[in-house]
């Protein structure tokens, strides 16, 4: 299951606020949906956190949003340790300043031995870097060794050179705020996802309206291409 976390700043707007202030909401929204998660039983919850396109964002809010991310690495030990969550960075790391990355890394070797949950977010991430950083891999690898045959691909062998080669392909996507796109977002990965739209900004969007996503993905009937 994947989330793409929209509307802060418009919530923040709504209230007469700057922006800075819906996304520090929307790590209060992050907490209660991971708890939530858990108690539906499920295994992975990924979070679109920042996009490769949001460094194009004024430079005062990316620097902010880079802040408030220390602070919520920092910050989430012990309440990942007690529910038993799995914490996973996947992107474009090169672009995180060092001290960020290092704090992301400790994170996840701390608590990779927990079991409950695998929370995945998504951070200097788009869908096209993604596929492109594959086919670099599978170009690399087809130069180094002779005995690489890249013309005997399939597309499950592809899948394993994206950054998600770990992580199950997420069977139902959500997006918050009332936008209808997916943004550059698990392109390859959301190819069979279920999409669930809803016009609830992320910092209100809480275990009653993940609920409510969860009653409608339930009511789908998945075809995969084929007829029943």
């Amino acid at each position: 299951m994947s989330i793409i976390m929209d509307g802060n700043g418009r919530w923040a707007a709504e209230r007469g606020k700057e922006r800075t202030f819906g996304h520090v909401e929307g790590v209060e929204s992050v907490r209660d949906i991971v708890e939530a998660a858990i108690d539906e039983g499920v295994s992975y919850l990924s979070l679109y956190a920042f996009s490769e396109e949001n460094w194009n964002r004024p430079g005062d809010e990316v620097t902010a949003l880079m802040k408030l991310l220390m602070k919520s690495v920092k910050g989430e030990y012990d309440s990942f340790m007690k529910n038993g969550v799995r914490f996973r960075v996947l992107g474009n790391r090169a672009r995180l300043n060092p001290l960020l990355d290092r704090a992301i890394s400790a994170l996840e070797e701390a608590t990779k031995g927990n079991t409950k949950l695998t929370m995945i977010a998504f951070i200097s991430y788009s869908g096209r870097w993604d596929i492109l950083q594959a086919a670099k891999k599978v170009s690399a690898l087809s130069a180094s060794d002779p005995s690489f045959d890249p013309s005997s691909l399939t597309m499950e062998d592809f899948s394993k050179y994206l950054v998600t080669s770990e992580i199950p392909d997420p069977d139902l996507i959500i997006r918050t705020s009332g936008e209808q796109r997916i943004s550059n977002y698990l392109l390859w990965q959301g190819a069979y996802s279920e999409f669930y739209f809803t016009d609830v900004l992320w910092p209100d969007f809480r275990r009653g309206e993940f609920r409510k996503a969860l009653e409608a993905y339930a009511a789908r009937d998945r075809r995969y291409g084929k007829v029943k």
